[in-house]
């Protein structure tokens, strides 16, 4: 049975930001086929660990490839895992970084755009929730989205529903084995929503009970660049601190605040800034 399900809709170290390769197997994503086969033989649950690394890795084989930054703060996990999915050869996997609390795997992941973040719920710094929130723009980009996977010891309700809510498309715990952890890295690449069978529960009981946010038709009046450039004034950034987080030019800021000072009929930044406060977008 695989360590992952599909839903729909929904500091130790200073590491560099390149990948290492190691030769250890990974500590928690690598559990051998037999511990998994219950009472199949041996021989049995290595055949059929066979066939699902087969399926896994005809990506691999086909030429596709997924940039990966680990964001973890125990460097042996991170080393294991590297060892485990980051022969690219072998897996399609390539591991372009590698960071242990949030400043540098916002430094990371800004530097290297990723395909998929493998993220620790729990990190100096403020926790994945935090990264999530610096990287918001960078999940939104529509051309080259960096999308988030949650990997983490944990199996808490309120840390699986704190990261998805903050964005990531899927969580699964460090009980995944190296070849299911490939496999869900290429689906969350495509835009899967992938989560540990236990865990996609809370998710659909959290949002099933939440009730559907009332429209909002003055913020659906901008566009989604809009969105995050009022999002970003709204913090305080200043014009060229937009155009370096949002990939795009001062000019280009200059007209999508422009833009939304129209659409919203207000006349400053400052105004922005309580329209926004208001509505609880910051």
């Amino acid at each position: 049975m695989s360590d992952v399900s599909d839903v729909s809709g929904a500091g130790d170290d200073a590491p560099g930001a390149t990948g290492r390769t190691g030769q250890g197997s990974s500590a928690g994503a690598g559990a051998g086929a037999e511990a998994q086969g219950g009472a199949q033989t041996g021989a049995e649950a290595r055949a059929g660990a066979g066939e699902g690394r087969a399926a896994v890795f005809a990506d691999a084989a086909s030429g596709r490839r997924a940039r990966v930054v680990l964001v973890d703060d125990h460097r042996m996990f991170r080393t294991g895992v590297q060892a485990e999915i980051g022969q690219t050869e072998r897996t399609g996997v390539e591991v372009v970084g590698e960071a242990a609390d949030v400043d540098q795997a916002v430094t990371v992941i800004t530097a290297t755009r990723p395909e998929v973040v493998l993220l620790d719920v729990h990190l100096p710094g403020g926790g994945g929730v935090e990264v999530l929130r610096r990287c918001a723009p960078l999940m939104a980009d529509a051309e080259q989205p960096v999308r988030f996977l949650a990997l983490s010891v944990s199996d808490a309700a309120e840390d699986v529903i704190g990261v998805i809510r903050g964005g990531a498309r899927g969580y699964v715990t460090k009980t995944i084995t190296g070849t299911d952890l490939v496999d869900s890295i290429f689906r969350v690449q495509d835009g899967d929503a992938v989560f540990s069978p236990r865990l996609a529960g809370f998710v659909l009981d959290a949002f099933a009970s939440t009730d559907a946010p009332p429209v909002d038709e003055d913020l659906d009046r901008l566009t989604q660049r809009e969105r995050e450039v009022l999002r970003l004034i709204a913090r305080g950034y200043a014009y060229k601190e937009i155009a370096k987080q949002l990939f795009i030019s001062v000019k280009t800021v200059e007209s999508h605040v422009s833009a939304v000072l129209r659409k919203l009929q207000l006349s400053n930044r400052h105004e922005l800034t309580r329209w926004a406060t208001a509505r609880r977008l910051v």
